[in-house]
């Protein structure tokens, strides 16, 4: 197998497995790892900065044991397997299921499986590839967000979680959806809300009026809605 290109610039110190290599794999999985559970963390995500770092140094240091025993004859061939499927059960308990039906928490689980891959990959010196994958972890997470609301925002459809003062009050908001140039697709109450006092529904719309398909975003239509006297709540969920 030919040599890593990063490891090739550091020197053979740095492609097998020595103390100093130890060290530089370790220390190099914490500094990606912390940077990525930063960004997670600042915008308050369930797993955050410690949980990242965990993750990736876990993928290290199993990484690390078998290129040891591949050095002194020994092997445990499963081991990097166990890692990623490990790693996928455990940044499985970072997904939460919210009182609106909703789903969240899946961009910091595959996140967190992906931090442990890189760390796996420093571990076993794979530096390029881990290097790579960290640049593109990070423009995923903080760059294309911006895009995929932009992108939302240009959608004719789209579903809110909404929160009336009254069950009766339900025929005035649709009434008030169509006269705005909108089509509700789907109604379905919320059984979790049944002795709140509050009437909650999931909602699916569709734009079907040309003025809000061309000047109208879903945060402007959101909060027009907000403003209506019977919605005690209401927000965009996907």
């Amino acid at each position: 197998m030919a040599q890593d290109y990063i490891a090739s610039l550091l020197g053979q110190w740095s492609a097998d497995v020595t103390l100093g290599s130890v060290f530089f794999r370790i220390l190099l999985s914490m500094l990606l790892s912390a940077i990525i559970g930063t960004e997670r963390a600042s915008k308050r995500h369930s797993a955050g900065l410690r949980t990242f770092i965990i993750m990736s140094l876990a993928a290290t240091s199993a990484a690390l044991i078998q290129a040891s025993l591949s050095e002194s004859g020994g092997s445990m061939p499963w081991m990097a397997a166990a890692v990623v499927v490990s790693a996928a059960l455990v940044s499985g308990y970072s997904i939460l299921f919210s009182s609106s039906g909703t789903i969240k928490g899946l961009t910091t689980s595959a996140g967190l499986w992906t931090c442990s891959v890189i760390g796996l990959a420093i571990g076993m010196g794979m530096y390029t590839i881990a290097l790579l994958s960290f640049a593109a972890l990070l423009l995923s997470l903080s760059l294309f967000p911006a895009i995929e609301k932009s992108l939302r925002d240009r959608s004719n459809h789209f579903e809110v979680h909404l929160e009336l003062k009254s069950k009766s009050d339900l025929s005035s908001f649709i009434t008030t959806i169509r006269r705005l140039g909108m089509r509700i697709d789907d109604i379905e109450m919320n059984p979790a809300y049944v002795n709140s006092g509050l009437s909650v529904y999931t909602i699916m719309f569709t734009i079907s009026s040309r003025e809000l398909e061309k000047y109208k975003k879903h945060s402007e239509i959101i909060e027009a809605l907000q403003s209506l006297d019977y919605v005690a709540f209401i927000e965009e969920t996907a």
